[in-house]
């Protein structure tokens, strides 16, 4: 890149930056206040009044900023929500990893819990594997629902309504010759799911790769993420499929009890 391309970019992350610093300062600032007019804002947060109504009208159209008929402005809920979200998350993770922990030493294999993030999964815990030959992943790594086994774990704990439309908004994929592209076949799966109580992964997110997760529940019994222990096909022993399941299962569960279910 030339010299003019490099300050370019500097420029435009210094211009990013300078936004988001001015977004989060308003909302401290609005945070202080029940409601407030756009006079007393702009002189809190020293910005100019054409430059501060810009950022609210975004903020407003967002659903982060309330703007009365008076012109007042105070934030909604929403920001609430996205911190008691996050904390939950935050929470789910530290109550949840001793026992996925002592799981992982049971089984000797890698051990995941993963909750909703939009139309994906996310790993929120991760327990590696006692083997040299291990999965790739990490917290914070999202995979596909429609063929993990967290992921449809999570679509199982959904109303069928609810999973019914995510099952149609989703382009159904081929990771390997095994994953369900059919939704009706899907939605059959989810149904097995529900009554079986765990769900499982046949190669079909990843070749050599075999999975089995059971539901995390909260205090009112919403599938909250869901516990999975993962195998390289070469390691399952098929005659203890069902020993897995049940350590898998009675893991889950000592996690939801700890959240209340």
């Amino acid at each position: 890149m030339n010299e003019n391309g490099d300050r370019a970019t500097i420029r435009a992350g210094s211009n990013n930056l300078s936004s988001a610093a001015r977004t989060l300062g308003i909302l401290e600032r609005l945070a202080g206040h029940k409601k407030i007019n756009l006079e007393r804002l702009a002189r809190e947060t020293a910005l100019p009044k054409p430059t501060l109504h810009r950022f609210l009208a975004t903020l407003v159209d967002l659903g982060y900023v309330y703007r009365d008929e008076n012109d007042q402005y105070s934030l909604t809920l929403r920001m609430f929500s996205i911190g008691a979200k996050g904390l939950a998350h935050m929470d789910i993770a530290q109550d949840a990893r001793p026992i996925a922990e002592a799981l992982g030493a049971q089984l000797g294999e890698t051990v995941h819990m993963g909750i909703l993030d939009e139309d994906m999964a996310m790993y929120v815990v991760k327990i590696e594997s006692k083997y040299t030959i291990r999965m790739y992943s990490r917290v914070g790594k999202r995979i596909p629902l429609y063929c993990t086994a967290i992921g449809k774990i999570l679509m199982a704990g959904m109303e069928t309504e609810e999973a019914g439309s995510l099952i149609d908004s989703l382009e159904l994929v081929p990771f390997t010759s095994g994953t369900l592209t059919s939704r009706k076949e899907l939605s059959t799966e989810l149904q097995r799911i529900r009554e079986q109580g765990f769900a499982e992964d046949l190669q079909e997110h990843e070749e050599g790769v075999r999975c089995i997760a059971a539901p995390v529940r909260d205090h009112t019994s919403a599938v909250v993420a869901g516990l999975s222990v993962s195998w390289p096909l070469f390691r399952f022993d098929e005659s203890k499929r069902e020993l897995y399941i049940k350590a898998i299962k009675e893991s889950a569960l000592a996690i939801s009890r700890l959240l209340g279910y």
